[in-house]
């Protein structure tokens, strides 16, 4: 992809007639027709939909969607308002309390408030089916990811990309251009984060002090 692609629809008209994309489309519509999958076929493409592509001012990639009901819906760790929020998401909100020293509700995880502010809420993986983790691990979603890494990587705006976990660190290799700031840190689950690594990590005020000193307006990550 050796133009530089300024909108997600440019991006999206110029992969839909790679194999992979002309593939990965019948195999959502077998899938989405034969079994049941998340997140609701029209909410697949969500993060795209809210965080337009010149708006991108961080990247926070998931790995697969919530594969129970009402969960996913399109964004990476945010669940509908009225979803019970998971642990991954409570160690978010708690790490953010922290670095700013302050509290807000915690029983909303809904996430629509950040990917408005120009982070993009991205799963590395965009559906699943019903109660299996990780069922829609195929080679055509590694190469679409991968082209999505391209294009962000290749903005000329400064982008911070969070890459919690062993999952979402390997995608570092995807990226070198040094206008971007790349942060690492250990997964916000409570299995990873109660081993250290997690906490204090402060990248939310280091996301944050990149950005301003870029000139670009900082996230409220205050609900």
């Amino acid at each position: 992809m050796d133009k530089i692609v300024k909108t997600w629809g440019e991006f999206f008209k110029s992969i839909q007639d790679k194999e992979y994309s002309i593939n990965l489309h019948k195999f959502l519509d077998k899938e989405y027709e034969r079994t049941i999958c998340y997140p609701p076929r029209q909410l697949l493409f969500n993060a795209f939909k809210l965080t337009p592509l010149n708006k991108v001012k961080i990247v926070i990639i998931g790995q697969d969607p919530y594969h129970e009901p009402g969960q996913a819906m399109g964004l990476s760790f945010s669940v509908p308002e009225s979803v019970k929020v998971p642990p991954s998401l409570v160690n978010i909100y708690k790490e953010i309390m922290n670095e700013y020293d302050t509290s807000f509700p915690t029983n909303n995880g809904d996430l629509t408030y950040l990917a408005k502010q120009g982070v993009l809420l991205l799963n590395s993986i965009l559906s699943v089916r019903a109660h299996e983790p990780m069922s829609h691990n195929i080679k055509e979603y590694e190469l679409f990811f991968q082209d999505v890494m391209e294009v962000l990587d290749k903005q000329s705006h400064p982008i911070v990309f969070m890459l919690w976990g062993n999952s979402a660190r390997k995608f570092k290799k995807l990226l070198h251009n040094p206008t971007h700031l790349i942060l690492e840190s250990a997964h916000p689950s409570p299995l990873a984060a109660n081993h250290g690594g997690w906490f204090n990590n402060n990248h939310f005020r280091q996301a944050n002090d990149f950005l301003k000193k870029n000139k670009i307006k900082p996230v409220d990550w205050i609900r």
